[in-house]
């Protein structure tokens, strides 16, 4: 994952103690080391210590920010003192920067309420969040109102801050790839290419067809098909599985990744039922797995909105994500049910992954054209999810996000499957029904629901919905 980087804008007023953006600096690149993230800013010695108080320090620190404009995923604004509201929001304009931001007041201490020492950050942040308003420029805010960047409250709003970079960033230039045709009882899963151009992220076809006529032609003595092999056999064990189907995925594989490396593609969502088990003879799920283990996620049947709600989640949390369906009520537990599919979730989410064949193609298409479904069960943990969906009815993107967990509950059941306790479950149910969202949802093991909350709200404009009981 690219390395965070934030341009930092200090800012001061002239009859405010000044010394106090020299600590102010030391803080934050101390907490910008710890959490990995670099930082662009003026140098202490120009401005005042190196922030910004007048129209010229605006423009001189906007000049440095364009400089790297193509680095900065998001700015930090940092109030030592009241702060120059106008300076701020001059920055940010001259800048032309159009990323997300954070902005942090210091804390008064009582026993340095002197004029040597006052800060009045916790009034000067109003001022500054309000001029920002009025530019027309969206913010974060810290959990509290006045935080010293030194403290575990102001690391974590940090780090969920750059979290929010990286899924406005993401997915502002997110180019998804729709391998064949929607399965045509999946209705559910339509989407509009075109509102989704409207929010950056690109949509690249191809015909099925041409997939599998390409990985046919291919030999399996070419050295790339080889790789593959030996990649499928080192990521999961194939005990029982003929090794044909292994070569036919291997094929598949080859072609599929070329096409998303000439495209510069990051998330697939593919036609799986049951065209390919049809014609081609394998199921493609370990290779979704793989994929999306590799952190380029794979969603079946066609979802390309369920494969950008696989990559935001991934782009919040940096670890792997699934397409899942709401399957399956628990027995008479009204906050818990089964998530379920034929088998193509990351090794990561089952560590006792092992490929099988698809349980439920193969009673009427046979085992033999259905090698490649993962047999595994997610073991208990934290878990979020998240559904991004087109509303073409209404001309808009919503979403839905939340946490949850997943439990140990016994289930005696095939495929890659998961027991999960949401708190409210009936309550989100409805809200997923009368809104016309799909069967499919995203997860991830890592809670990520507010993070998400705030790039698609704040920063991305889509209509949200944050479950909570």
């Amino acid at each position: 994952m690219k390395k965070t980087t934030l341009a930092v804008i200090f800012t001061s007023r002239d009859f405010f103690p000044a010394h106090l953006v020299i600590q102010a600096r030391q803080d934050i690149l101390r907490v910008f080391k710890e959490q990995n993230i670099t930082g662009i800013m003026l140098p202490q010695d120009q401005a005042v210590h190196g922030a910004v108080q007048t129209y010229q320090h605006a423009q001189m620190c906007a000049a440095l920010f364009k400089q790297h404009r193509d680095e900065i995923d998001g700015i930090l604004v940092v109030l030592p003192n009241f702060g120059d509201e106008k300076a701020v929001a001059d920055t940010v304009k001259f800048s032309g920067l159009d990323v997300p931001i954070l902005v942090q007041a210091y804390p008064d201490d009582l026993p340095a309420f002197n004029v040597e020492n006052r800060r009045d950050a916790f009034c000067g942040k109003i001022s500054v969040c309000s001029n920002l308003r009025q530019y027309g420029f969206a913010f974060t805010l810290t959990k509290l109102h006045t935080v010293a960047p030194q403290s575990d409250s102001f690391k974590q709003d940090l780090q969920e801050f750059a979290a929010v970079c990286r899924v406005v960033r993401g997915l502002r230039s997110a180019r998804l790839g729709a391998v064949g045709a929607r399965p045509n009882a999946f209705n559910t899963v339509r989407y509009s290419e075109k509102l989704l151009q409207e929010a950056g992220i690109t949509v690249l076809t191809a015909d099925l067809s041409e997939i599998l006529g390409e990985a046919e032609r291919l030999t399996s003595d070419v050295p790339a098909v080889k790789t593959e092999i030996d990649r499928i056999h080192s990521y999961i064990s194939t005990a029982g599985v003929p090794a044909e189907p292994i070569v036919r995925m291997a094929k598949f594989s080859c072609v599929l990744r070329r096409w998303m490396d000439d495209l510069g593609i990051k998330a697939t969502a593919i036609q799986c039922w049951n065209a390919i088990q049809q014609n081609y003879g394998i199921n493609v799920c370990t290779l979704m797995s793989m994929m999306s283990e590799s952190m380029m996620p794979s969603a079946c049947e066609v979802d390309i909105t369920g494969a950008a709600s696989m990559y935001a989640l991934q782009l919040a949390s940096n670890a792997p994500a699934a397409l899942v369906d709401w399957n399956n009520n628990y027995g008479d537990d009204p906050e818990k049910c089964v998530l379920f599919h034929c088998g193509n979730w990351a090794k990561s989410f089952t560590p006792d992954a092992q490929m099988k064949y698809a349980n439920i193609l193969a009673t009427t298409l046979g085992q033999e054209r259905t090698y490649g479904a993962i047999n595994g069960r997610v073991p208990a943990g934290p878990m979020s999810f998240a559904r991004i969906s087109t509303d073409d009815q209404m001309g808009l993107i919503r979403a839905y996000v939340g946490d949850g967990e997943f439990t140990d509950d016994p289930l005696n059941s095939f495929g890659s499957r998961a027991v999960i306790r949401v708190p409210g479950l009936q309550k989100l149910m409805k809200h997923v029904v009368r809104n016309g969202f799909e069967h499919h949802v995203a997860m991830s093991s890592s809670p990520s629901a507010s993070i998400l909350q705030e790039a698609f709200d704040t920063y991305l404009g889509w209509e949200v919905y944050h479950h909570a009981r």
